[in-house]
């Protein structure tokens, strides 16, 4: 089923999640459904409370030609991080059109638990890197324009508060 997502400032969007502690029916649902809103968007990733949960969920899938991979991480951790860092146009689904370029370190190993309750780690790099750090961010109440400065912040924050503004006359739910 796909969501709605939530468009900042939305307060949710500011709060730290809870740790997923088991993997139940209702966490399989929601990891099924943020991976269809994440395509439908679309996007590379979501973070559950970008839909209203406040959950350490994310979904991501970074592959644009070829055959999907998609991923499901739950309570995913950054164990190590790269010094080397990269500069990547970043957006998000839930600041819609609007692009920032953000410094992260190009290179981190993650650890998470899968759909099936086990532990896994891996080291991702390039766009995958950046993903997984933008959706984590996002699970800590941290959007991608906290790295910038205040008056570009503040600049895409009035955007977002008008589109709302927008949407709401129109009759859209979000």
């Amino acid at each position: 089923m796909i969501r709605d997502i939530l468009i900042h400032p939305d307060p949710r969007l500011k709060k730290p999640c809870e740790p997923v502690a088991e993997v139940t029916a209702e966490i399989l649902t929601l990891a099924s459904d943020m991976l269809e809103t994440m395509y439908d968007a679309p996007g590379i990733g979501l973070a559950a409370p970008q839909i209203g949960v406040m959950k350490r969920i994310i979904v991501m899938d970074c592959i644009k030609d070829g055959p999907p991979e998609p991923m499901v991480l739950l309570n995913p951790k950054v164990l190590w991080s790269s010094e080397d860092l990269a500069t990547y146009e970043e957006g998000c689904l839930s600041i819609p059109d609007q692009y920032a370029e953000v410094k992260r370190p190009s290179g981190v190993k993650v650890v998470w638990m899968d759909t099936e309750g086990l532990a896994q780690e891996r080291m991702f790099e390039g766009l995958w890197a950046t993903c997984v750090q933008h959706e984590i961010d996002h699970l800590d109440g941290k959007l991608f324009i906290d790295y910038l400065g205040p008056l570009k912040r503040q600049m895409i924050t009035r955007k977002m508060e008008k589109l709302k503004r927008e949407r709401a006359r129109s009759g859209a739910d979000y």
